[in-house]
């Protein structure tokens, strides 16, 4: 049906229009990512980014061959994650100085989380971002250095198991280590994945054949909590989107399947 306006009311309605559309403020300027499939620290970021719906352009950093332009035009550590924030339209191998740039991964997920404040990625309650941001510093300062000291220098096992017994003594008794999903799972999720293709692939410098049974005694048995854990971080639509498992194996199989002779 056509509407028809009288002379002299088109401002009017024009106002009573205007205020009828819902206002859009605070919309995130343009997004670029510089990543690496195989980097766990890059794949935080992505899953991020895919909790959120981030429209967003991603561009795919060699690790072992580095852009000459990417330290001095994006980040100076010359590591991934990255973000070029704003600025003009330009191609991702020619960022623009008038972008802003970010790293580190879990200060890119918080901005991506400040962002999008209604993906969820930080609880709006108080007590709840406490929580998610101690299982953070839970899985940094014991899950990680405990799983590579045993993976890249052959320590104790049972270092490794003592971390993820106390990892486990943080989750509920379901869901998610908050409960719902936030910024706690998207910390260790990467992290976990790279884990069960080192073990399952005997990739690392603990003793050969130990692989298989160490990732099952991490998921079963007294750490059953922890098995069940990631297996709904696997199942995770966000997790699955942004994590190439034939790529990063066969990454890892490149890079770590002589580390036992060095």
């Amino acid at each position: 049906m056509a509407l028809y306006i009288r002379p002299g009311q088109a401002a009017i309605a024009l106002r009573a229009l205007s205020s009828a559309i819902p206002r859009v403020t605070n919309m995130p300027e343009r997004i670029t990512l510089y990543s690496a499939k195989i980097c766990p620290f890059a794949q935080r970021t992505e899953i991020a980014l895919a909790e959120a719906k981030a429209q967003y352009t991603r561009y795919e950093i060699d690790l072992q061959n580095k852009p000459e332009w990417y330290a001095p035009k994006v980040n100076p550590a010359s590591k991934v994650p990255a973000i070029a924030y704003g600025g003009p339209e330009v191609p991702p191998d020619q960022p623009s100085p008038e972008s802003v740039k970010l790293a580190e991964s879990l200060v890119l997920v918080e901005f991506v989380a400040d962002l999008f404040p209604d993906a969820g990625i930080l609880p709006k309650d108080a007590v709840k971002r406490a929580q998610a941001r101690f299982f953070i510093e839970a899985v940094s300062s014991k899950f990680i250095p405990s799983w590579y000291a045993f993976f890249l220098r052959g320590a104790p096992v049972e270092d490794f198991y003592a971390a993820l017994e106390y990892v486990q003594s943080l989750l509920p008794a379901q869901g998610f280590a908050i409960g719902e999903f936030s910024a706690a799972d998207i910390a260790i999720a990467p992290f976990a994945a790279r884990t069960r293709i080192s073990l399952l692939n005997e990739l690392g410098k603990y003793p050969e054949g130990t692989g298989k049974k160490v990732w099952e005694t991490a998921t079963t048995g007294k750490f059953a909590r922890f098995g069940k854990y990631v297996d709904d971080l696997f199942a995770r639509e966000s997790f699955k989107e942004t994590f190439d498992e034939a790529y990063v194996t066969e990454a890892f199989k490149k890079r770590f399947e002589n580390l036992r002779s060095q």
